[in-house]
């Protein structure tokens, strides 16, 4: 006998089912297109030219980084108020007015306080020592040791500020000491051609170049010129300095 209350609960299963089926089937074949759409939209297709603007831009943007990093550099490295140096020096100088040219070597240190921005006022000291020859004599002093002392001061000006380098020029008067007759035994050094032993006033020129290890520190080569007045004459002299410079405290 055919009961339909056993019959409904069966159909009702049936057809729910058929309904889920039929609403995946529908689903699948639209999500291969969707992907395909977010792939599309997301990575869009780029030509050489793009590619190449991009990279010129990231090229830009590091050397404007690194022109302002080598900047900075500059302005904390001369912005310094005072420059302290010492090191060694050498000059070419005519202990007597009818004797040869001798070498001298010694030492120099001094400080330039920039007051006035790249126009500074230095103070400076040297010392330097070296060995005559007198030549054949009577009195049998044959080579003896001399040595000058100077203490100038004038302007430093700088003339170009640089990462790695830096130019000054300076010029510097004052007055210097000779000691000339401190190897001749207690014999007065005229009687033996060399000047006599005083001061004298001094003149120096330069130009220096200053190669920077930080903002704090560099060493400077001093290519120069040094006037001095013993005896009756002038002196022309050629040399350099080289050494150390510390630059410290803030314009």
């Amino acid at each position: 006998m055919f009961r339909p209350n056993r019959f409904y609960p069966v159909l009702a299963v049936t057809f729910f089912s058929f309904a889920v089926l039929q609403a995946r089937a529908q689903q699948t074949p639209s999500q291969p297109q969707s992907t395909e759409t977010q792939a599309g939209q997301t990575a869009p297709q780029t030509n050489p030219q793009d590619r190449a603007q991009v990279l010129r831009q990231a090229q830009e943007r590091v050397k404007a980084r690194r022109k302002l990093r080598e900047q900075q550099v500059i302005q904390d490295t001369y912005t310094h108020k005072y420059e302290a140096y010492f090191g060694g020096n050498y000059l070419r100088f005519r202990p007597g007015d009818n004797l040869q040219h001798i070498n001298e070597a010694g030492w120099h240190a001094g400080i330039t306080d920039y007051a006035f921005g790249k126009i500074g006022i230095t103070a400076d000291g040297r010392g330097y020592y070296g060995t005559t020859y007198s030549g054949p004599n009577q009195y049998g002093v044959y080579q003896p040791s001399i040595s000058q002392y100077t203490f100038m001061a004038g302007p430093s000006i700088r003339f170009f500020e640089g990462l790695h380098w830096g130019w000054t020029a300076q010029v510097l008067a004052g007055v210097g000491h000779g000691n000339f007759g401190t190897g001749t035994g207690g014999l007065p050094p005229e009687l033996i051609g060399l000047y006599s032993d005083g001061n004298a006033f001094n003149l120096s020129a330069g130009a220096s170049v200053d190669y920077n290890l930080s903002p704090g520190l560099a060493v400077r080569l001093t290519p120069g010129y040094l006037m001095t007045r013993y005896g009756s004459s002038t002196q022309n002299n050629l040399g350099f300095t080289a050494g150390v410079i510390y630059r410290f405290g803030r314009q």
